[in-house]
């Protein structure tokens, strides 16, 4: 989340033609037999239905486990194979040491730091989706440079061995009495509780945005849906406008809906189409960044390439059959202003999520859960955690984040099981590397405050070529080998290290 502001003079900066600003122990309880679900098993012809989700395959549902063996046996499940999801019954008799709601980046990672902590079946994942994806590398996607598929793998392969997934929504929150609903209605018990569910995108928040994702001209790289199409679409793109959006929303990677501008830029300019279009920034914010040092560097790149930025201009409506962009100027709501487009690239609206929304104990005003900014501690329930974009500290939500606040969360969530205080402290720090084209990066580190906080004893407010790199090739590779297998806390050692130990 961005929050701090720019000096006065960026405030008043002139704007372009459009016209405008520039959680104690649970025991396990048990379910009625009214409240199951029973259904006849297709396999031997009775019992309940039990879901069982071996490591190759990539579910498999309504199959009784009195006819495992049999199915081994005909070669429909490999012996030794993993399972991952557990019954309704399993659930119903047992208690975990600890339940994880989310199989994002935050999760994965918790996950797997516990499950080598506490062993096979004392930590549980709650996570309805098949695939797990890389959401960083969706910039370079919508730039040409990686492809989808690039940024997923399959959630069984993500999630820890020993942890159990239990495929499905949580539905509700009973902090008083450990428990959380799933989408079944089954009640799974905990001792400990990660909730880590990210952030939630709210696509029909504008509108005639759903619709206009699906009509020439119109983009996304906040879905993996969609952000093969803003690809599509600089190739397509002809002459006028290309306007890109902000929302007046917290949102994920606040520096993303910049970076596929200025790779637009420049695709548009080897393209030899630079010339015939009007490139548009149109931010809710009233900073170009929140962070003094980075937006300096960026406003300069703005001003060098000729982009027009219009501050707190805030998205309301597309109209595709007309190519129209309605904004409204949020310092003087009567303002409306209508642009034409031949290019529309949307940063949708988010929020938190409607289960936690629906939870006030667990949550502060806004929905984000209620945990202490440096412990990551509930502030009223102690058996409680949170990570990540769920989570209500004041900082940007991004990837490297929850890296850093994974370590945090890891050593305080094991000093308070093993009846000790939270003794570690996380310091807001977050990174943001702010691509500026097909090979160059400002490396935007920061910490809370907008405080920079920077690995490299180089000025990393300038556009190089590593930085560039690092986001393209080796950041990848350290999230899917290290940070997802709960190794990586972000760059606090080497940062130590590369300043001879006189550094955060």
């Amino acid at each position: 989340m961005v929050r701090d502001a720019e000096p006065a003079r960026r405030g008043a900066r002139p704007t372009g033609p459009a016209g405008g600003g520039r959680r104690s122990a649970a025991a396990a309880g048990s379910r009625s037999d009214e409240g199951r679900r029973r259904q006849s098993c297709q396999w031997c012809g009775g019992g309940p239905t039990v879901q069982v989700v071996p490591r190759s395959e990539s579910g498999a549902a309504n199959r009784c486990a009195m006819t495992l063996p049999l199915r081994a046996a005909a070669g429909r499940v490999a012996p030794g194979a993993r399972h991952f999801s557990v019954t309704a019954q399993q659930r119903a008799s047992k208690a975990y040491k600890l339940v994880v709601v989310g199989g994002g980046s935050g999760g994965c990672s918790v996950a797997a730091k516990f499950t080598r902590k506490l062993g096979k079946g004392q930590v549980a994942v709650i996570e309805p989706a098949e695939k797990h994806y890389y959401q960083p590398m969706w910039t370079m996607v919508g730039g040409g440079m990686k492809t989808v598929e690039q940024s997923a793998r399959p959630m069984k392969d993500v999630l820890p061995a020993q942890a159990d997934w239990i495929r499905e929504r949580a539905v509700a929150f009973d902090p008083k009495s450990n428990k959380v609903t799933t989408s079944s209605g089954d009640e799974v018990t905990y001792e400990y509780l990660v909730v880590a569910m990210g952030i939630q995108i709210n696509w029909d928040a504008i509108k005639g945005l759903k619709e206009a994702l699906d009509t020439p001209g119109v983009c996304s790289n906040y879905s993996p849906k969609y952000a093969p199409k803003t690809f599509e679409e600089l190739k397509a793109f002809r002459e006028g406008n290309a306007i890109f959006t902000f929302p007046n929303t917290p949102i994920k990677c606040p520096g993303a809906p910049q970076k596929i501008l200025y790779i637009a830029d420049q695709y548009l300019r080897k393209a030899g189409k630079r010339d015939k279009a009007t490139l548009i920034y149109n931010t809710s914010l009233p900073v170009l960044f929140g962070v003094k040092k980075y937006a300096e560097s960026l406003w300069k790149v703005v001003e060098d390439r000729g982009i027009v930025v219009n501050n707190r201009r805030c998205l309301t409506e597309v109209r595709p059959d007309t190519r129209e962009a309605v904004f409204v100027d949020l310092d003087r709501p009567e303002h409306q202003f209508i642009d034409k487009y031949e290019l529309l690239h949307v940063t949708p609206n988010m929020s938190a999520p409607d289960v936690l929304k629906a939870c006030p104990a667990l949550t502060d005003a806004a929905g984000y859960v209620d945990v202490d900014k440096h412990t990551l501690q509930h502030n009223r329930y102690p058996n409680v955690f949170a990570i990540g974009d769920c989570s209500s500290v004041p900082t940007s939500k991004t990837a490297a984040a929850v890296a850093a606040e994974c370590g945090v969360l890891g050593k305080n969530l094991w000093s308070v099981m093993s009846g000790g205080q939270c003794t570690a402290s996380y310091d807001g720090y977050t990174s943001c590397p702010l691509v500026t084209g097909y090979s160059k990066c400002i490396l935007a580190e920061f910490k809370f405050d907008g405080v920079p906080l920077e690995t490299f004893p180089i000025d990393q407010g300038k556009e190089r070529w590593a930085p560039f790199v690092m986001k393209k090739e080796l950041m990848p590779f350290l999230y899917w080998q290290l940070m997802l297998k709960g190794y990586w806390n972000g760059p606090k050692v080497i940062r130590k290290a590369l300043h001879l130990g006189m550094s955060d």
